[in-house]
């Protein structure tokens, strides 16, 4: 084993000589590889299309950031709009809300001065009836005292008046016509 270590240490100390073809050596080769590739790019215009593609995108994100400014400012303009009306709304209401307070207190002191109309009206209507109740109850008593005075006189005349009465009464009142 000794042996095989000694091997490689030697091995890996002697210098492996570098290839080289047509003179070059190997960085030389990657050097001319690098220009030529340099050159093949170059020559089918990579960069101009590189360009052109970063240009297109960039004229892209342009365009999207002008619609976006546009959409922006379209909806400030709409909030502005709606704030607006809003504002309008809220002013109506309240002008609405003061119309029809107004209105109620009207319609209020309107029920209060046609309660007060009825109520008198009634009133009278009641005081009206209770006279003409009071009225016919006189009438009534009234007509109850002479049918009940006559119902007297009649009792009255007929124990104090005899046919004797009568025919002397019936001569005084032919003389005096």
């Amino acid at each position: 084993m000794a042996d095989i270590l000694i091997l490689l240490s030697e091995a890996a100390a002697q210098e492996h000589a570098a290839p080289s073809a047509f003179g070059l050596q190997d960085y030389q080769w990657v050097s001319l590889a690098m220009l030529v590739l340099i050159a093949v790019v170059l020559w089918k215009k990579v960069p101009g299309a590189i360009a052109g593609g970063l240009d297109k995108k960039i004229a892209e994100i342009r365009q999207q950031l002008d619609e976006a400014k546009a959409l922006r400012a379209e909806a400030e303009a709409l909030r502005a709009e709606y704030a607006a009306k809003i504002a309008a709304s809220e002013k109506d209401a309240k002008a609405m809300l003061a119309g029809a307070r107004e209105e109620a207190d009207a319609i209020l002191a309107k029920a209060e001065a046609d309660g007060e109309v009825m109520v008198a009206r009634r009133q009278r209507m009641a005081e009206d009836k209770i006279a003409a109740a009071e009225r016919a109850a006189i009438a009534e008593v009234k007509a109850k005292a002479v049918t009940a005075a006559a119902a007297a006189s009649k009792v009255l005349i007929a124990k104090a008046h005899d046919g004797m009465a009568d025919k002397k009464l019936a001569d005084e009142v032919i003389a005096s016509l």
